[in-house]
């Protein structure tokens, strides 16, 4: 009776153990491996040559054994979190991985509002946002980037069943255009949109658009989708994006060709409570090496079939 009483204490404590571990991985995120820190860097990492007993973000992030790193879960092909496998997917989650492994640590993979993220300032709740984020002169302001990883096209889609609407530079004016927040698409179609140094010049070919905007460019499209036209005529987003919402039976289809490039980099808070700028550095670096040495191209025809990670990508 005793040994059938401890028995059942066990069976009971670890179930409670489990439960509460689930519990506290709350959240669509990706932990790293053996929860930091117990692990020490591979050889030939960035980590394996830091002095992890200094007080700077890059320290921190060698010491712990992962890096905080804010996405979108619903921006497919780019990234994405598929609750069928519990799995982050994506272009930019396979960018994320392997920048974390050639600093020689894990990704912790995170949702974050794209709203959340772009406002800045984001008070050491992350350490990096590997998201697509163009670099443009205000947002400058916010945030340091690396040199571009890839460069995307921006376009147009309109629901499957319209015939009237074909040419996104002559049929839009004054049309109702769905658009995620905060996003560059949203600058351009409101004519404020200033790229960063370097990125390909471009037109703004809309005129006096009914912008109506989104939590993220997916859930515009899906009012797209809906094909009553009281909220949309059109969308606007990355035409990788509305190329991966079409393969996945989407009723839209793009129109015209891509309106301009825009540069993506990889984004980090200048207002980080902790020093930073080793970080930006070292994963700046990276950058150029996935580069180098072709990582970047082979990851994007994985992901879009072509490879969109050179200037020669947007024609200039």
């Amino acid at each position: 009776m005793r040994r059938g009483r401890f028995l059942l204490t066990g069976i009971v404590l670890s179930a409670f153990t489990l439960v509460a571990a689930a519990c506290s991985n709350g959240g669509n995120s990706e932990g790293g491996g053996d929860g930091g820190g117990s692990k020490p860097p591979a050889q030939n990492t960035v980590c394996a040559s830091v002095d992890t007993s200094a007080s700077d973000v890059l320290s921190r992030i060698c010491q712990d054994g992962s890096i905080r790193v804010a996405t979108d879960q619903k921006y497919k092909p780019q990234s994405w979190y598929d609750a069928k496998s519990g799995e982050w997917k994506g272009f930019d989650v396979d960018v994320a991985r392997e920048v974390a492994s050639r600093l020689g640590v894990d990704a912790d993979i995170n949702h974050q509002d794209w709203e959340v993220i772009t406002a800045g300032s984001w008070n050491d709740r992350w350490d990096v946002s590997v998201g697509s984020m163009t670099d443009t002169v205000p947002r400058e302001k916010l945030f340091d980037f690396t040199p571009a990883y890839y460069y995307t096209p921006a376009g147009f889609a309109v629901n499957k069943a319209n015939t009237t609407i074909t040419d996104p530079t002559t049929d839009l004016d004054g049309k109702k255009i769905c658009v995620g927040v905060s996003t560059t698409y949203e600058d351009y179609l409101k004519g404020d949109l200033v790229l960063g140094a370097g990125a390909p010049p471009f037109d703004f070919v809309v005129d006096n658009p009914d912008i109506v905007t989104f939590t993220t460019d997916t859930d515009a499209l899906d009012q797209l989708a809906l094909g009553d036209g009281v909220r949309c005529d059109a969308a606007m987003t990355a035409t990788p994006t509305i190329d991966a919402y079409v393969k996945d039976g989407g009723a839209v289809k793009s129109i015209g060709d891509p309106i301009y490039y825009e540069p993506l980099s990889i984004a980090f808070d200048k207002n980080d409570p902790v020093d930073n700028s080793s970080l930006v550095q070292a994963v700046s670096k990276i950058v150029d090496e996935m580069h180098s040495d072709g990582t970047l191209s082979d990851l994007s025809m994985k992901w879009y079939g072509t490879d969109l990670t050179t200037t020669s990508a947007s024609g200039a």
